[in-house]
């Protein structure tokens, strides 16, 4: 949903006053459509963010945390590096229509930052003195370097669509910070989507896995069932060995475990010995032994588990589902090796599930931090800490070569700041960084490090994304 008009013109009316005058600090750029300023003014900074996403086109003051990816894109570095410091004199809206400018006085002089907030074809330009298009957010223009011309919006004039934030109450800037809540929200329910139709993928890879395990089992089972009469046949050989000529290949011997005494012929390998052939048949029982020991529970166990694979498939496919609050011991969330060895181990730690299905570690003290850094974690596993304060060590277990998805960073980021000393203001910077570049600070307490090469984020609680982090902690 894209704001309308009527949207536009409430926003702009409550926060353009307190961001005239205001000097840009930070710029980020979250998302590929998606731009976020820093207005500093006295006493406090506001967070501007601007959208041009086709199916979410915005413009409001936010309080969310918004992680930038490893390398800012082309067009956020133009930004920084022509509109970090700038002032912004004016921010409004262009003749009551889905366009807004930003009138900025920066190191090179006036400039102009243009949201065309129209939809399909939604935009954020950067205009010289002259209105000449310097730089485009979606590179869809092909007018760079020429007058710049606002977008048609037809002949016919439009009635302005009613505000579906009108009677917004509550705080300074309560239809932006109505929005904010309600663009918040619609994340948070496509990351639950998107937990679902990860959590589906992985379902029937399970199943698949299950059923094929479960079948070689049972393979087994069955090869070692016709090994079940082969420690009587060994002890009929040892009762015999004596009489065995080596080289035989069979012998026939009188079953006494038999009450009619029956006559039985027993092969044998001619290339081993009277008493290799009867060991033989001894460890092929004992095979036997074990199977039955070992599969008939094993695989009793799984079948319990594909029924409740198959009711928890059912309830995703019926729309019923909600996720676990921890996770079923039966089901390999981990698709390789190394994750389900992780799934199923055991430790101290605080655990939980990125909205991205990945299992993040939370040490509790000093000496658990110590242990997960040190221990547990792996040279490649995404590590984290507030910046700068005491606190837990937060490990994302990662496959080996694969970059953190942007959603686990800003879970695993969230849990960083909510177990430090930050907690209490609410927001704080986090470092970021794998595992191999932390090392052990000589003659330090456990849990000090000295970190060699890091990136940091600023991230503030958002209590939506820990109500969702929380109803899947893996382990508390």
């Amino acid at each position: 949903m894209i704001l309308n008009r009527t949207d536009l013109a409430l926003v702009l009316a409550e926060i353009a006053p307190a961001l005239r005058g205001g000097w840009t600090q930070k710029i980020h750029q979250p998302h590929a459509h998606t731009i976020v300023l820093d207005i500093r003014m006295p006493g406090e900074t506001h967070r501007l963010l601007i959208s041009c996403d086709p199916n979410n086109a915005r413009l409001h003051l936010t309080t969310g945390s918004h992680l930038n990816p490893p390398t800012p894109p082309p067009f956020c570095q133009f930004l920084r590096a022509h509109f970090q410091g700038a002032r912004l004199d004016d921010i409004h809206q262009i003749e009551n229509d889905r366009l807004v400018e930003l009138q900025m006085t920066s190191r090179d002089g006036p400039r102009v930052i243009m949201c065309e907030l129209t939809g399909p074809k939604a935009n954020i330009l950067v205009l010289d003195v002259e209105r000449r298009i310097l730089r485009d957010c979606t590179r869809q223009c092909t007018n760079v370097g020429q007058a710049y011309e606002p977008p048609g919006q037809g002949d016919a004039p439009q009635k302005p669509a009613p505000s579906r934030f009108t009677g917004c109450v509550g705080g300074r800037h309560p239809v932006s910070d109505a929005i904010d809540t309600y663009y918040r929200e619609q994340e948070s329910g496509r990351a639950g989507d998107r937990l679902k139709t990860e959590r589906l993928r992985i379902l029937k890879k399970t199943l698949k896995k299950e059923l094929r395990l479960i079948e070689a089992w049972r393979s087994d089972l069955a090869k070692a069932a016709a090994y079940r009469d082969y420690a009587r046949y060994g002890e009929l050989i040892k009762a015999n060995l004596g009489s065995i000529a080596k080289g035989t290949d069979q012998i026939e011997v009188t079953d006494y475990f038999d009450d009619q005494l029956p006559t039985m012929t027993i092969p044998l390998d001619p290339m081993k010995s009277p008493q290799g052939n009867m060991d033989d048949y001894f460890r092929k029982h004992r095979k036997h032994l074990a199977a039955e020991r070992e599969l008939t529970p094993r695989i009793e166990q799984a079948e319990l588990g594909l029924a409740r694979l198959r009711q928890e498939l059912h309830e995703i496919e019926q729309g019923t589902w909600t996720p676990p609050a921890t996770p079923s011991p039966w089901l390999r969330v981990a698709t390789s090796p190394t994750a389900r060895a992780i799934a199923q181990q055991r430790g101290p730690f605080r655990r939980f599930t990125s909205t991205d299905g990945l299992p993040i570690f939370v040490g509790r003290n000093a000496r658990e931090n110590d242990e997960l850094t040190f221990g547990l974690a792996k040279s490649d596993d995404l590590w984290l800490h507030a910046r700068g304060t005491p606190g837990s060590h937060v490990v994302v277990r990662l496959e080996k070569g694969t970059d953190p998805p942007l959603e686990t960073l800003r879970d695993a980021a969230t849990l960083a700041l909510l177990y430090s000393d930050l907690k209490k203001s609410g927001k704080g910077d986090v470092i970021y960084t794998r595992r191999k570049w932390v090392k052990k600070a000589k003659g330090q307490a456990p849990g000090a490090v000295i970190v060699t090469q890091e990136k940091s984020v600023h991230i503030s609680l958002d209590k939506i994304r820990l109500d969702t982090l929380k109803n899947r902690t893996s382990h508390e």
